[in-house]
């Protein structure tokens, strides 16, 4: 092979999509076949070098099979020849949590660094766009590079610019024109030609880099690089020895504000946040479950902590099963943890896959919110266990205090709730549960012992027994009290079995056992336990618990004196509040869709159907704490789509929309549920909006983004103007607060979500918004999502902006439920009505995002959503506080001044305290 020396760079790399069209295990059995080629090279040649996609899984799921070859992988890893993290896997930006995408990288660069070294740049490669906060998670991690592809603006024209993100952070950011794999062809073809093909790639990039060596990327998908590039005498390198060369300043870059989610040069593919939406339900659960139930409950309540060190039982000197408690919850969060980030990958939740790679990552998503509610489990046993039989301990998960509902089943007579002062807890009766469990003959009345099982049956502990005539009766409860002896129940079988030889009629019956709604008052991050009471006797012109505002509703309406809403004979709803009013909300409209996983596209001739034939609406609970009306309309869906047009064949669709008011709640809870029995459709949820808006403004991804009516289009693909929103979205006066991460649209003055989208093809080669194939062509019959659909949300009207309104706070509180635990103690075993306050946190849009126990300390992290300067104030019982970077690393002291640490925060800042707890 000829020796040339042209002035360029060529990172030898793989792009490795550890599960897409084919499921994980499938994909790696590949991938260990790739890196076997790759390490035997590298061994054979000390010029070789390596990238491996800037995600660590790769190489872990690589050891797993071939553990023998860790040694020399770390030796290369050592040596910077094999380039490995920063990133656990190449995530979705916009389908996870921003937490999980703190996760990620800290799991990335905490592995590549006990490999021997981490790849300081931020590569983002083959992501759907890019979050708004990435910059600041980037900068905050200590890499002072980025480096993507999708996503950019076309009025980009070097290929380095300065990505300002929601903060003011600006990071120098490496754009790869023509993707990732841009020298993927440079050694294909006969040696001979070589030269003319650099001549090529250098007349083709040096528009985009005016100056200095060319970045060329030598790799595509599932491939390996060619063992003797480099004896053509080019510059071999990893991807991080070419990025930080370059200096980090961003002076005289072109400056792009914000997420890239531009369509000009790249599919952005933006219908991966509609594909396959019950996943994206399950994964928003289970980041909820681990992240802010499991994580922080363990680390304030659960004996010797998460963190392996320290933790409530170190401190208090309580024994071994507490610390054995507290090391079995950190590791079973660790596991949980790496199955959400896992998940999170951009081929994954994306929901762009083959319908095994569904399978398995809607498995994982369930394993890690299982994992997650195992330890709260833990936790709830841990205070029910010193909590008095018959109590009730409610949780609350958020840093301030909170007056809010829970659900407990208690016995009919004893169904009220005191507080910790003796008052009343606020009740209302929801429904009163069977009594009559099981009625059996019995020839021999002592086969009844066989059912017993000291304590329990049926799921239930006895409470009492009587025999009357030819009927034995067995009492049970979810949680007796008074003493219970099982040789006291044998002995009565026994004695009536000898008096009466059978047959018996044996029944076991319920204590008469109520479900309440109660409004509780719990502080912040703390807990309260409630005594059970017998129903008081009432007192003359006692207001009603809703509050003064709370009138008995009529049919179709619901008012609780801060919203009151009307169902409309279509079945839609007006809302009326101080804040506006709106009407016409939740129209529900059915479109035809014939693209794939990856775009939304409608056929060439569409059929839109949002006129009902029939409508039912049913009063299911009237206040005073919380009404519910249930509403039911039946549509003519049709049954298919061709790319030309729906089928006359049509499928009846009864849409079930819940909708639920509590008392003060300024919004409307909604839940809406139908049977998905067609095919190739899209269903949303329309809402017109009070005020004619241009622009929209959406939570996601720990800030929150202004977005206009259109996208940039370019590279063949529409721009369809269609957003991913994760906390909340809000425009024209109308805010909705969101359930998971769902897809909206500004659209004819309204705003429309998207419930389910019903697709059969991985990528449809004739998609008629996208020019190119994205993928394989594969069926997909899953992604059809058939069966049971349902999404919930909230909605309100406001005046002035979302912060004015207040949306960061109200959606902390409708995603995050208070936490009942019946208590299962000795009486006595803590005093009645006990509360107990956590940590808290005060600041105009401050949002709590992950709070956990870390090498003896309490690591918590904050988020300013504020468009303006705020400051957080965190009150607790800490001796010492110091501010910390996202992977844990402590920084500067902070002061503590009566109890609470004041932390002047930037808008969209994100702030990681490490707090040390007094005692």
């Amino acid at each position: 092979m000829r020796r040339v020396t042209p002035d360029i760079v060529v990172v030898p790399h793989t792009h490795w999509d550890r599960e897409w069209y084919l499921p994980f295990q499938r994909f790696r059995l590949g991938l260990v076949r790739m890196l076997d080629d790759v390490l035997d090279a590298m061994g054979a040649d000390p010029a070789y070098r390596f990238t491996m996609d800037g995600q660590l899984a790769a190489l872990e799921d690589y050891l797993e099979i071939r553990p023998e070859r860790l040694p020399e992988l770390r030796r290369f890893v050592t040596e910077g020849r094999l380039a490995a993290g920063p990133w656990l896997v190449l995530a979705d930006e916009f389908l996870c949590s921003g937490e999980t995408l703190i996760r990620n990288l800290e799991y990335g660069m905490r592995g590549a660094a006990e490999l021997g070294g981490v790849m300081r740049v931020g590569y983002l490669p083959d992501q759907f766009g890019h979050c708004a906060q990435m910059p600041q998670i980037l900068k905050q991690a200590g890499l002072d590079h980025a480096c993507l592809w999708r996503g950019v603006p076309g009025r980009v024209d070097r290929d380095a610019f300065a990505w300002v993100g929601a903060d003011g952070t600006a990071i120098r950011t490496q754009y790869l024109p023509g993707g990732y794999g841009n020298a993927a062809a440079l050694f294909k073809g006969p040696a001979a030609g070589l030269a003319d093909r650099l001549a090529a790639f250098t007349e083709t990039m040096r528009p985009w880099h005016p100056e200095g060596p060319l970045l060329a990327m030598y790799g595509g998908d599932h491939t390996a690089p060619a063992a003797d590039i480099t004896a053509a005498g080019l510059r071999i390198a990893t991807l991080g020895d070419y990025v930080t060369a370059q200096d980090p300043g961003v002076t005289g870059l072109p400056v792009v504000h914000g997420e890239l989610r531009s369509h000009a040069r790249a599919n952005l593919l933006p219908g991966v946040v509609s594909a396959r939406m019950p996943a994206k339900r399950l994964m928003a659960r289970a980041e909820r479950v681990v992240t802010r139930y499991a994580e922080p409950l363990s680390a304030l309540w659960l004996p010797g902590g998460t963190g392996g060190t320290g933790g409530t039982a170190a401190r208090s000197g309580a024994d071994g099963a507490g610390v054995r408690s507290g090391t079995a919850a950190a590791r079973l969060l660790d596991m949980a943890w790496r199955r959400l980030i896992a998940c999170g990958g951009h081929d994954s939740i994306t929901g762009c896959g083959a319908d095994e790679t569904a399978q398995q990552v809607a498995a994982r998503i369930a394993e890690a919110e299982q994992i997650g509610q195992a330890v709260v489990d833990l936790v709830g046993s841990h205070l029910a266990d010193r909590a008095a039989r018959g109590s009730l301990v409610v949780v609350n998960p958020s840093p301030f205090a909170r007056t809010a509902l829970v659900l407990a089943d208690l016995p009919e007579a004893r169904a009220h709730l005191l507080t910790p002062g003796g008052g009343q807890v606020p009740t209302q009766r929801l429904e009163l549960a069977p009594t009559l469990l099981d009625e059996t003959v019995m020839d021999d009345l002592t086969r009844l012992l066989g059912r017993v099982h000291e304590r329990e049956l049926f799921g239930m502990e006895i409470v009492s027994w009587s025999a009357a005539e030819d009927v034995f009766t067995v009492v049970v409860g979810r949680h007796a009290t008074g003493g219970y002896d099982h040789a006291d129940l044998r002995a009565a079988v026994l004695a009536a079995a000898a008096a009466r030889p059978g047959p018996w009629r044996v029944r076991t019956c319920a204590e008469p056992v109520v479900t309440v709604a109660a409004q509780v008052t719990v502080p912040p991050l703390g807990r309260v336990t409630l005594s059970p009471a017998p129903r008081p006797a009432p007192s003359a012109g006692a207001a009603p618990a809703g509050g003064p505002g709370w009138d008995r509703p009529a049919d179709g309406t619901l008012d609780n004196g801060l919203l009151r809403v009307v169902a409309a004979a279509d079945g839609t709803l007006s809302l009326f509040s101080a804040g506006g009013e709106a009407h016409g909300v939740g129209r529900v409209v059915d479109g035809g869709d014939a693209g794939d996983t990856y775009n939304h596209a409608p056929p060439r001739e569409d059929l839109l159907v949002g006129v009902p034939r029939l409508v039912e609406v049913e009063p299911l609970y009237t206040g005073p704490l919380v009404s519910v009306l249930e509403i039911r309309r039946t549509y003519a869906w049709p049954s298919d789509t061709t790319p030309e047009a729906r089928s006359a064949a049509a499928e009846d669709v009864t849409v079930v929309t819940r909708a639920e008011l509590r008392a003060g709640e300024p919004y409307v809870r909604l839940e809406i549920s139908f049977d998905n029995r067609s095919r190739d459709h899209r269903v949303r949820w329309h809402a017109p909006l009070p005020r004619t808006a241009a622009e929209s403004f959406a939570e996601g991804q720990l800030a929150v983004v202004r977005r206009g009516l259109t996208g940039e289009g370019g590279c063949g693909e529409r721009p369809v103007p269609t957003f991913p929103a994760e906390g909340f979205v809000a425009a024209g006066g109308l805010a909705v607060l969101l359930d998971q991460v769902t897809e909206y649209e500004l659209t004819g003055g309204e705003l429309a979500l998207t419930l389910v989208r019903s697709v059969g093809l991985l990528s449809n080669n004739r998609n008629a918004w996208r020019e190119e194939p994205a993928g394989p062509q594969l069926p997909t019959p899953a992604a059809q999502c058939p069966g049971p659909v349902s999404m919930r949300l909230a909605v309100l009207p406001h005046s002035g902006g979302w912060e004015e309104a207040g949306l960061p706070r109200l959606a902390e509180e409708y995603r995050h439920e208070l936490l009942a635990v019946p208590g299962t103690g000795r009486a006595g075993a803590e005093p009645a009505g006990a509360a107990t306050a956590g940590v808290a946190v005060e600041g105009a849009g401050v949002v709590l995002t992950a709070l956990r126990e870390r090498a003896g300390v309490l690591e918590m992290r904050l988020v300013a959503e504020h468009p303006r300067p705020t400051e957080a104030v965190v009150r607790g019982p800490f001796t010492a506080a110091r501010r910390a970077d996202i992977l844990g690393a402590a920084g500067e002291r902070l002061e503590i001044a009566g109890g609470a640490v004041r932390l002047p925060l930037r808008p969209f800042e994100i702030a990681t305290l490490h707090l040390t707890r007094a005692g």
